[in-house]
């Protein structure tokens, strides 16, 4: 894996010597990776209740790998959500490497669907890939309170608004 390519976004900064390396924590993401938006599409279509889908998007929650505490910063903050949620990225080969964390639990498992459609891929494919079709397609918006469907779309803008930047 190259190093992170520096930017002049602090959103996608190069990693400091006085940061955590986040390559591990890249590694043991699977979203974007082993998971993708096909995949959550096929396995939440699999379900007829929404009480078992929010089970569910409980638990892809559950497999984000932690976002060490010193990335809980201001700064990483996505505003806009009604729970935290701090998002670190780095460019890695050309493709967004892209950190998670919420202080909710529901919240964490729709980073993970967020992150099913724009971890690592380019910043051109993130800006490209028609998430509202996909949440439409998941039928999520109708089934989350409109705090939580602000916040999503905050996570999304946020992640949309690094890729602009880096793909600039």
């Amino acid at each position: 894996m190259h190093p992170p390519t520096p930017p002049s976004d602090p959103a996608l900064r190069p990693q400091s010597r006085a940061e955590p390396d986040m390559s591990e924590t890249a590694a043991n993401n699977p979203f974007g990776h082993s998971i993708g938006s096909e995949d959550i599409l096929d396995t939440l279509g699999f379900f007829d209740a929404w009480d078992d889908r929010y089970k569910y998007i409980i638990d892809l929650g559950r497999e984000l790998p932690p976002l060490p505490d010193e990335f809980h910063t201001a700064d990483r903050l996505v505003r806009g959500c009604q729970s935290q949620v701090w998002i670190e990225t780095a460019l890695v080969d050309g493709k967004l490497e892209l950190s998670v964390d919420s202080d909710a639990f529901i919240v964490k498992g729709l980073l993970g669907i967020v992150l099913a459609a724009y971890n690592n891929k380019t910043p051109q494919q993130v800006l490209d890939f028609d998430i509202d079709a996909y949440f439409g397609e998941l039928d999520l918006l109708t089934h989350l309170s409109p705090t939580r469907g602000n916040g999503l779309r905050a996570m999304v803008a946020r992640i949309k608004d690094i890729a602009l930047t880096a793909n600039s």
